[in-house]
């Protein structure tokens, strides 16, 4: 028998999934000889499917994939989430950045803070409207990462409301599982999200 809790755990990794493949496809869609995608783009989009169908695999035999805890730069995991949608966020307007927390060391895995950010991101693409606007700072010892974008005004229906699903669902988890925290807040000009995690070595200088 299916009990809710391994439904619950199938979706979810199905969505992580299905999420690396759509952005594979909408590459695909808009490539071109002056727009191809960087094949570290690909190659990134290709290990977190890979990533999602050995967390699948874990939820459909009832095993927790062995997970390493490493230190690791945010800044670095951050970037390359951005790279990899920065051709697909081009045709929202693209990416506003604002990184001001060095390289954020955290302890944690790379590929499931990797996995926040790019729902986080997608949602913004996806849903939201420009500008798309990124940023890292240092709070009080913690690393605090936001992603807001406006409105869309191409819609003929209402955008889906962010709070609900699957992806912001693993955010949670992720934050969570971090010693983090998360919050989502929709406003009349659109949406920003906000991921805090503890800093490994919050008393270290800046690094650019």
């Amino acid at each position: 028998m299916i009990t809710r809790g391994h439904k619950r755990a199938l979706n979810q990794a199905l969505h992580e999934l299905r999420r690396p493949l759509q952005a594979l496809v909408l590459l695909e869609d808009g490539a071109g000889p002056a727009t191809a995608a960087p094949v570290a783009s690909r190659r990134g989009l290709l290990e977190l499917a890979t990533g999602a169908l050995r967390d699948l695999d874990g939820a459909l035999n009832g095993v927790d994939p062995q997970r390493a805890l490493v230190r690791f730069s945010s800044r670095e995991v951050v970037i390359g989430c951005l790279e990899r949608w920065r051709p697909i966020a081009a045709r929202r307007g693209g990416f506003r950045v604002y990184w001001d927390a060095g390289a954020a060391p955290v302890d944690g895995e790379p590929g499931r803070l990797a996995q926040a950010i790019e729902n986080l991101i997608a949602n913004a693409v996806e849903h939201g409207g420009p500008p798309i606007v990124v940023t890292g700072a240092r709070v009080v010892g913690r690393l605090r990462i936001t992603i807001a974008n406006g409105i869309r005004h191409d819609l003929t229906e209402p955008p889906a409301d962010p709070r609900r699903g699957h992806g912001t669902q693993i955010v949670s988890d992720v934050a969570s599982s971090h010693g983090g925290r998360f919050a989502l807040c929709q406003t009349a000009g659109g949406c920003v999200a906000a991921l805090e995690l503890p800093l490994a070595e919050p008393g270290l200088a800046r690094a650019a």
